[in-house]
């Protein structure tokens, strides 16, 4: 995994706001301004939200790993990672990640309250199985707001806990992989 550097850095901001300007790179920010392009998968059969055992883990994987697949086989991604903090000091280094950029996400008039979000990426080939350490950390909720992403910043894969939001290009391409694994969609009216 190559850590991304500060030319990449300003490259990556840059293009982030011009491919998502009504929203910072906050996986569960994304839904409200991109919905036409937004679509759910859940990571078990009858929408269950956590695996009980090895069985359960393996198709919340093969989930994950089917849909990633479909966006990035053979190409380079970005793996962003958050660090949630109450500190603007950003954390120290983390493991095969650069330092990416700090959000202000909850800003208080008490500076107790105030919340940062300290993002890292790492670029590397996508190649399936190649994070699943990090999504079964997701999928246990160790870890949270993850997005992996096209180098491009075309098609973004947020998993959480349950399941993984998905933003496609356009809403033909996102009707397309919808429909694909209709079977994985939640039965609630909006789609959660």
């Amino acid at each position: 995994m190559l850590q991304v550097s500060g030319i990449e850095q300003t490259a990556l901001t840059e293009l982030w706001q011009r491919r998502w300007p009504g929203c910072p790179p906050v996986g569960h920010q994304l839904r409200g301004p991109y919905r036409d392009v937004w679509v759910r998968f859940h990571s078990l059969p009858e929408s269950k939200r956590y695996a009980q055992d090895e069985s359960e883990y393996a198709i919340v994987l093969d989930r994950y790993n089917s849909v990633l697949g479909e966006l990035f086989a053979g190409t380079d991604v970005y793996v962003i990672t958050p660090v949630w903090t109450a500190d603007p000091d950003v954390p120290p280094h983390q493991p095969d990640a650069g330092y990416w950029q700090s959000l202000l996400v909850a800003d208080d008039p008490d500076p107790e309250f105030r919340t940062y979000c300290h993002l890292f990426a790492a670029r590397r080939l996508w190649q399936r199985g190649c994070v699943d350490d990090l999504l079964r950390d997701i999928a246990d909720d160790k870890m949270a707001d993850v997005l992996i992403t096209d180098v491009q910043l075309q098609r973004i894969h947020h998993p959480y806990d349950g399941g993984a939001d998905v933003f496609l290009a356009t809403p033909e391409e996102r009707d397309m992989m919808r429909d694909r694994h209709a079977g994985w969609l939640s039965t609630h009216p909006a789609g959660l």
